[in-house]
């Protein structure tokens, strides 16, 4: 019998800023050969380290709405006053070459792709602790005081959502968060429901075992 074949699906980190969940998205990218990452469009204004097409596609207002009629945007919401989303083209340029699309959003993209792709695997990535979510945020200098004081009174809200999501991890310890992650995508893979023509592979097994007793008897 050649090896059982799955179908991938998209898989869905969210969290609240600072929590992590960029950090885990692409460790996965780096440690499994079949996740690759989902580069999200967005108006916000690049950072000083952030490359266009690699951290973000970074566009204009009008681009990104021209994306919305066009209906090639498979989620998207606005974030701290500036629009997020995801390309629908590369959900299904993932599933063709049957990879795991990896698509880390927030909360409100999460909900639309729990809506419009059922197949999607929903990660909640929780922080430990308040105090150490302030510090990630205030640790990555690009955020003023004011934008912080947003951020953290938004993550209120996100966290009442966390019960839909599929999986919660807690992102205590990275290596450890990503381990567990890691571990979800590997298990969702190997899904009876996504196993590809199952019920074949199952009787040509029978099939052998039927031979096996026969020789036998």
């Amino acid at each position: 019998m050649s090896s059982l074949v799955h179908r991938t699906c998209p898989v869905v980190l969210s969290a609240p800023s600072g929590a992590g969940k960029t950090t885990i998205a692409r460790a996965l990218v780096k440690e499994i050969e079949d996740v690759v990452f989902s580069v999200s469009a967005t108006t916000r204004p690049a950072r000083d380290h952030e490359v266009d097409g690699v951290d973000y596609h970074f566009l204009s207002e009008a681009e990104f709405r021209a994306m919305i009629e066009a209906d090639e945007l498979v989620e998207w919401a606005e974030v701290h006053g500036h629009l997020y989303g995801s390309s629908r083209e590369a959900l299904q340029a993932a599933s063709e070459e049957g990879r795991f699309l990896v698509l880390d959003v927030d909360v409100q993209g999460a909900m639309q792709m729990r809506d419009r792709v059922p197949d999607a695997v929903l990660v909640f990535v929780l922080p430990p602790s308040v105090d150490a979510l302030v510090e990630r945020l205030t640790e990555r200098g690009t955020e003023g005081k004011d934008n912080v004081t947003q951020r953290i009174e938004n993550a209120r809200g996100e966290l009442e959502q966390a019960s839909r999501f599929d999986y919660i991890v807690v992102n205590e310890n990275l290596e450890q968060a990503i381990d567990e992650v890691r571990s979800i995508v590997l298990a969702e893979g190997r899904r009876t429901d996504r196993a590809i023509d199952l019920s074949n592979a199952i009787r040509q097994l029978q099939d052998e075992i039927d031979r096996l007793l026969t020789e036998k008897c």
